[in-house]
């Protein structure tokens, strides 16, 4: 009976931080006129990250799913859809997300500047969601849905362009440019 117990006891204690969700909530007051509200959801079992952004007319939501390498972001007022493949070496592996996350709401002044990733979006609207994953196809869904690359040096012409810029947790600054037929 004791070794029954032992064994339960040894399961649960090094079990449950594989199957739990770690819930982290951000409250920005760092915005010219107003706050914004950021949640984020780590579903270590299915390599998913939910994103919320809550301010307003600038709300939107990501996900990123780790098992396919693709993030997709929502923004709410554009109702509009952007997909990219995730840069490794960019976005922290899922396991350090929350540490780097709980380290940036501790201090936003300390560590590391936020990465600052630009992107172009495609204008050619993507009918065929199902190759980006199943969370990703299931997140965009009935919206108008674009393919953004990375752009390694944007130029200065390029940042006169349509572009969304979004603050995520203080770790990444993503800004999506694109053409104004979008808007």
């Amino acid at each position: 009976m004791k070794l029954v117990i032992l064994s339960v006891v040894f399961l649960g204690v090094f079990l449950a931080p594989v199957f739990t969700n770690n819930n982290i909530i951000e409250n920005n007051r760092g915005n010219a006129g107003g706050t914004s509200h950021q949640s984020v959801n780590i579903d270590h079992k299915r390599q998913v990250v939910n994103i919320d952004n809550n301010n307003g007319w600038n709300s939107w939501s990501s996900v990123m799913d780790y098992s396919t390498g693709f993030m997709a972001t929502r923004i709410l007022s554009k109702k509009v859809c952007f997909i990219v493949r995730m840069n490794k070496q960019i976005v922290p592996d899922i396991t350090t997300l929350p540490k780097a996350i709980r380290e940036k709401q501790k201090d936003p002044r300390n560590g590391p500047a936020p990465k600052e990733v630009s992107f172009t979006v495609s204008p050619k609207r993507i009918t065929d969601l199902s190759v980006y994953g199943k969370q990703v196809q299931t997140f965009c869904r009935g919206i108008p849905s674009y393919l953004a690359s990375e752009v390694k040096k944007p130029s200065f012409f390029f940042a006169r362009s349509a572009c969304t810029r979004l603050n995520i947790l203080f770790l990444f600054h993503f800004c999506y440019c694109h053409e104004t037929l979008i808007e």
